[in-house]
């Protein structure tokens, strides 16, 4: 805990000279997607408000923003905690996932596409499975999806998304075995970016399709097991 406060203190010229709950959330928002506080962690006021240099208030304006945004929870006379999904808020998170994703590339129009995200989150992807960082492999297929989104060129779907991929990444983070969960996804992803970029855009909804609810499955079970484990 002491080291990650060390790394969110490096955070603070993020905040810039207006230090605004939003900014705070962000930076709450990343550190939390990257699993700096994993979930069932209780979130410090003073150790957090120190390390970012902001007053309490804003502190707590953050904690309610992510609260909304059910990355925390507030337990009464315990504190905020980073909230941790039930089986049912994974399966609600996927059905957001395939509405969204599979709209998006049924929206595409003609090719070619802008594919340059797409194509470094699969760099990425590789990258972090030739070094065997399976927790990067999972940032990876985060960004790729990231980048799929982005597709739309619409800065509320971007923003919706990026919620949607944090609080996702609260389930990923309960996970016991990452490569099991993430390497299978590698492959999927270089297949739908070689499909995108040979302009086959129906091909490429039905493999998307395809590819989530197979996710869910295989995320739905490792999650149900290792939920089960910790009631």
């Amino acid at each position: 805990m002491a080291e990650h406060l060390r790394d969110l203190a490096d955070d603070r010229a993020l905040l810039g000279r207006t230090s605004t709950a939003e900014r705070v959330a962000d930076i709450l928002r990343s550190r939390i997607a990257e699993g700096y506080f994993p979930p069932g962690t209780r979130l410090s006021e003073d150790s957090i408000g120190g390390a970012l240099g902001v007053s309490r208030n804003t502190l707590r304006e953050a904690f309610r923003l992510l609260t909304h945004e059910r990355l925390l929870v507030h337990e009464l006379n315990r504190g905020v905690f980073v909230r941790v999904l039930t089986v049912e808020d994974v399966e609600d998170i996927y059905r957001t996932r395939r509405l969204v994703e599979c709209a998006v590339v049924r929206g595409l129009g003609e090719p070619p596409y802008a594919l340059d995200d797409v194509a470094e989150a699969v760099a990425e992807g590789r990258r972090a499975a030739r070094a065997g960082d399976w927790k990067a492999l999972g940032t990876s297929n985060i960004h790729f999806h990231r980048a799929l989104v982005a597709l739309a060129g619409s800065e509320r779907t971007d923003e919706l998304m990026r919620s949607v991929f944090a609080e996702l990444r609260l389930a990923f983070h309960v996970v016991d075995d990452p490569r099991r969960l993430h390497e299978p996804y590698l492959v999927r992803n270089e297949q739908l970016l070689r499909t995108l970029r040979e302009g086959r855009r129906e091909e490429a909804e039905q493999q998307l399709a395809v590819y989530l609810d197979e996710s869910l499955d295989g995320v739905v079970e490792v999650y149900r097991r290792r939920v089960g484990q910790t009631v």
